[in-house]
Parts: C-alpha cells; sequence; structure tokens
C-alpha cells in the first residue's frame, strides 16, 4: 500500500476541485489503499489517484479568467529564487511530491469547452484536463528541457552572433582599407544588412510556421554559414555589399523562430529569465569570442591571405558543423520528440503539453506546421495593441548599438592596437551579462516590465551627454564612457517575452515576434546612419541624436504602462456589467481570439 500525498494549501491559494480521473504520482499504480482522512484541511491524492479534500476544507470557487485565460495558482520556484534567500522566496513549496497542476480556465465546467484544442493540433493526443502531475515531476522536467531544449537554442543563438562579431572584429584587423572601403561605405553595408534583414522576417516566419522551426532554423544556419566563409574571397565594394545583403537574407526571421521554437515548451512567465539567460550566451559568445578572433587573424599570411580573410573562413565552418547538428537534434514540439528524450517518454511529454496549455490555451489552437491565412497576417500585423512595443523596439536598443557598432573604429582612430582595440571593446559584454540579469531578476521579483524597461534609460542617458561633453582627444576617458554606457541592462530579452505574452494565441505569436524583430532591426539602421564621417570623431550632431532618441523611449514606457492598464480596466468593466447568461453567450458566440478577448488581460 502506497502511502497518499498530502499538499498543504496556505491561506489565499486556490484548491483544485476534484477530480475523478486525477494520476497519481506512484511508484505502483495499481495499488489500492482506502481513502484517508486528514482533520487540519489538506489536499490528498490517494493511490487510486483521486484527489480528495479532508478536515474543514472545501474547494474554492472556480476565479475568474486572468491573463491569456488562465487562473493564476502556486507557482513553481522561479530562476530567481537561486539568487534569493530562503525567506525571500516566494511560494515556498514545503514537499515536492503535492500537486504541481495550475488551476485553469480549462477547470470551468462552462468556459472549458469554449478552449478545447482542434484535433488536427500536434500535441491533441497528449491533451487531458484531468491530468495531474507533481512539483517534483515538473521540476525535474524543466530541469531536462533546459538542457536540451534551451541549451540547444543557445547553441543555434552562438552561430548568428558570431557572424555579427566577425565583422567588428576584421574590421580591427583593417578589412576596409584592404578592400579600399570608407567609414560610410562600412556604414550602408550595415544598412542594406539589415533592410534585407527585415525585408526577410515575414516571409521567413510564414514559411517556418508552414514547415516548422525544426526545419527552417538549421536551413537558415546552413545558408549563412556557406556565404560566410563565401566571404574569404570578396575582393571590393560591390561583393562586399552584395554578401552582406544576402547575409540579411538568410538570417531574417530567425530569432523570431527560436522564440516560437521556445514558446512551444515553456509557461509565458518561465520565458522571461530563459530568454533572459539566451542572450546571456550571446553577449559571453561576444566576450570569449573576441579573443578567439584575434587568434584566428594571426593567420594572416597563410596561403598570402589576410588574417581577417581567414577568420570567415573557420567561422564559417564552424556555423556550418553547427547547422547539421540543428537537423538532426531539434525536437518539432513537446509530443513530437525521439524515444530516449524524456526518461519517462509517455508521462513528461503529457506533463509538458499539459503544463503550457493551462498556463496558456491560446498556444493550442494551431498545429506547429499550419500556415497563416491572409486574413491572419493582416489581422496581427494591423493590431493597434502591439504597437507600443513595436515602438519601444524601434528605439530602445539606438544608443547603445551606435556607439557598439563604431566602437573598434573609434578606439582604432584613437591610436590604439588591435589587440587592444580587441580587448577594450570586448569588456562591456562581460558587465552586460551582471546589470541585465540584475533587471531580470526585478522583473521577477516586481511583475512588472515597462518601469523596470526604463531603467535602461536612465543607465544611457547621464553617459550620451558625457559623450558630448567630453573634450577630444582623451581615449581613455572614451573608452571608460563608452564602456559604461554599452554595458547597460540588455531588456530585448523582456520585450521579447513580453511580446510573446500578449500576443494570446499561437498564430498571432509567430507573427508579432516577427514584426517586433523588424521593428528592432530598424533601431539598427537608425544605428548604423547616427554617426557620420563629416561628423567624427566627436560625433557630436550624433550624440545630441541619441540623447533625443533616449529621452523619447523613456517617456514612452509611461504611456504604454497606462495604455494597457487602460485596456484592462475598459475590459474589467464590460465583463463585470454582464450577466452569467450574457457572458455564457458570449464565449458560445464570440469570434474575438487571443488578445482580443474580452477575458484577455495585457501584462505591463
Amino acid at each position: 500500500m502506497v502511502a497518499p500525498i498530502v499538499a498543504e494549501i496556505g491561506p489565499g491559494v486556490p484548491v483544485l476541485p476534484p477530480h475523478p480521473g486525477a494520476v497519481a504520482p506512484t511508484s505502483d499504480s495499481s495499488s489500492i489503499a482506502s481513502e484517508k482522512q486528514d482533520e487540519s484541511g489538506r489536499k490528498t491524492i490517494n493511490s487510486d489517484g483521486e484527489l480528495t479534500l479532508s478536515g474543514s476544507e472545501t474547494p474554492s470557487p472556480s476565479p475568474p479568467s486572468g491573463k491569456n485565460l488562465a487562473v493564476e495558482g502556486l507557482e513553481p520556484p522561479r530562476l530567481v529564487d537561486l539568487f534569493l534567500p530562503q525567506n525571500k522566496k516566494r511560494n515556498q513549496i514545503k514537499d515536492l511530491d503535492t500537486i504541481a497542476t495550475q488551476r485553469s480556465v480549462l477547470d470551468d465546467p462552462v468556459k472549458a469547452q469554449h478552449f478545447q484544442p482542434p484535433t488536427t493540433w500536434e500535441n491533441y493526443r497528449n491533451f487531458d484536463s484531468e491530468f495531474r502531475w507533481t512539483w517534483r515531476e515538473e521540476k525535474d522536467l524543466v530541469r531536462l528541457l533546459d538542457r536540451k531544449v534551451l541549451a540547444f537554442a543557445c547553441l543555434a543563438f552562438v552561430s548568428l552572433n558570431l557572424d555579427r562579431n566577425n565583422l567588428l572584429a576584421a574590421n580591427s584587423d583593417g578589412m576596409l582599407p584592404d578592400l579600399g572601403l570608407t567609414q560610410d561605405d562600412y556604414g550602408l553595408a550595415n544598412t542594406l544588412f539589415k533592410v534585407c534583414f527585415l525585408i526577410a522576417e515575414l516571409p521567413g516566419q510564414l514559411i517556418s510556421k508552414r514547415i516548422g522551426p525544426d526545419r527552417f532554423v538549421p536551413l537558415q544556419m546552413g545558408a549563412w554559414a556557406i556565404l560566410t566563409i563565401f566571404q574569404f574571397f570578396i575582393s571590393g565594394r560591390t561583393s562586399y555589399l552584395l554578401c552582406r545583403c544576402l547575409l540579411g537574407f538568410c538570417q531574417g526571421s530567425f530569432i523570431p523562430d527560436l522564440m516560437l521554437f521556445l514558446s512551444l515548451f515553456y509557461k509565458n512567465a518561465e520565458l522571461y529569465m530563459r530568454l533572459a539567460i539566451f542572450w546571456f550566451g550571446m553577449q559571453a559568445t561576444s566576450f570569449v569570442s573576441s579573443y578567439f578572433t584575434y587568434g584566428l587573424m594571426q593567420m594572416g599570411g597563410v596561403a598570402g591571405k589576410e588574417g581577417w580573410r581567414w577568420l570567415f573562413f573557420w567561422e564559417g565552418l564552424l556555423t556550418l558543423g553547427m547547422a547539421v547538428l540543428a537537423w538532426f537534434k531539434m525536437p518539432p514540439g513537446p509530443s513530437q520528440v525521439k524515444r530516449g528524450f524524456y526518461t519517462d517518454h509517455d508521462r513528461q511529454s503529457k506533463i509538458a503539453v499539459m503544463r503550457v496549455i493551462r498556463d496558456d490555451p491560446g498556444k493550442a489552437t494551431m498545429h506547429n506546421r499550419q500556415g497563416l491565412s491572409f486574413k491572419q497576417f493582416f489581422e496581427t500585423v494591423l493590431d493597434y495593441k502591439m504597437f507600443p512595443l513595436y515602438f519601444h523596439g524601434l528605439l530602445f536598443e539606438v544608443p547603445q548599438d551606435t556607439v557598439q557598432q563604431y566602437l573598434t573604429i573609434s578606439l582604432k582612430q584613437l591610436g590604439f592596437s588591435t589587440l587592444l582595440s580587441q580587448t577594450l571593446s570586448s569588456v562591456h559584454y562581460a558587465c552586460t551579462i551582471f546589470t541585465s540579469l540584475a533587471v531580470n531578476i526585478l522583473v521577477e521579483l516586481t511583475r512588472t516590465r515597462a518601469l523596470n524597461c526604463v531603467l535602461l534609460g536612465i543607465w544611457v542617458l547621464p553617459c550620451l551627454i558625457a559623450l558630448k561633453l567630453l573634450p577630444f582627444p582623451n581615449p581613455w576617458g572614451f573608452f571608460a564612457v563608452a564602456t559604461v554606457l554599452t554595458s547597460g541592462p540588455y531588456i530585448h530579452p523582456i520585450q521579447v517575452a513580453w511580446v510573446s505574452e500578449i500576443s494570446g494565441d499561437v498564430g498571432k505569436r509567430a507573427l508579432t515576434a516577427s514584426v517586433y524583430n523588424m521593428f528592432v532591426q530598424g533601431s539598427s539602421i537608425i544605428g548604423s546612419n547616427t554617426y557620420r564621417a563629416s561628423d567624427a570623431p566627436e560625433y557630436s550632431k550624433g550624440n545630441t541624436v541619441l540623447i533625443v532618441l533616449t529621452t523619447v523611449n523613456m517617456l514612452s514606457y509611461f504611456f504604454t504602462r497606462w495604455f494597457y492598464r487602460r485596456i484592462n480596466g475598459k475590459r474589467d468593466e464590460r465583463w463585470s456589467s454582464m450577466s452569467e447568461e450574457e457572458k455564457e453567450h458570449y464565449l458560445a458566440t464570440t469570434t474575438d481570439k487571443g488578445n482580443d478577448h474580452l477575458t484577455f488581460r495585457f501584462v505591463f
């Protein structure tokens, strides 16, 4: 006989109602144990898999639908809890063998019928609204996903970052004079790259949605790896610009593809810190690759070729190897993995599906290899509720990106050697890891996005003013201010997860991620053209523009917060004014989907 599993429920924590079909996570599911009562009023699961309430406790009434059509209950430990003392950790779970299943709209007898997934959904065979699991099982599963999904996504992202960094490194090795190019040619190449990147975003995302990110991502990686290798043979302005354009086309939609891929495996709240880790990997790679690329460039003279050519050649080969690995190892989704991916395939695949769908039923609205219609496309692109985040995507990165793009060039102009320029330009990557981690921890602690994003502007603005007022030339003074400026918190992961969370359904999420990233690429275009050769070396006009853009973006975050609060307030007012019959009629007849649904609430 197996002892019942007992969960202590604290004040205010919703209790799941009994489900006859609940599964008990025991080692002997066939054994039978009598239901045990507990006078303290605790929730128990007996060995027959029955969830019971004992003592004086009664089931909590089903609360109204909350954000993303789900209701929050006791949550699992957050990554931020690793950095907090024991008494500061939220929702401490004393017994990992208690029920982890979160209350959802799927538990509401009236609403549940309106949020059932279609039979064509790839995870439909694992859908069971009465399925239950424990915190221990969920914790083990999340760790497994971090090792096999998140780590792989980080590795794929590293390959993208290698290409971005090798151009900066090639500049420090004299690529521009070797090819007879000017600083304005470099700015034009960056602009063309970003324009092509931007043009490819939506078509690439539509293709990815049709064939699946697990197929499209490796193809993208392989294509730009081959182009990176071919940069070994560029001979002048035309071939250089052509390579940068083609690379932009190949890399467009890569980041949204990976975001969509990760959203299949993780809850919305889990994405914030994991996307932060995703971009921390980028910063760490940038820091390490500065020394790695310097070593490759020491091959200058081999076969009569410059060092920067060998840099492109070897890093292209490395990316090609990653692409081959991605083709064979990237899982399509939580139910479409090969045997051996999970330690307990049948049960863990079911947990992986249900924990995500309970958190956000909108993720079950489409198959992961189902294309989008033209109607869905235009409805998503024209969704005004996403416009504030698109605006932030256009402006937030401009100050740091502008200074970073021209950092190695500026350091060389100030008289630093190639090695010293490479070393000094990598310092901010290491610093950014810590500042970004701090802001992401604040987001988890405060559950606010807009106000924490303002911290980037507070960090950057004084540095921009200092750059404008700094006497020139002052090599070490410039390095200090530029390093502090570019070491500011990287809030891109926060905004990417924010976009994903407020999209509302998987079809819209696929496109909003791309549209947002298009605006981010637009910010890079602005950054590539803010510093002009005619304004060098002080870049006084350019720094003035950056100060204005930073101020505007800081103030706009307060508008964004007000905007989403206002929408939520109006929906609350309308929903509360409806009778129960009117609510049921709305749920049964409405054509509203995703973030247009009256029960959807925006986070801010």
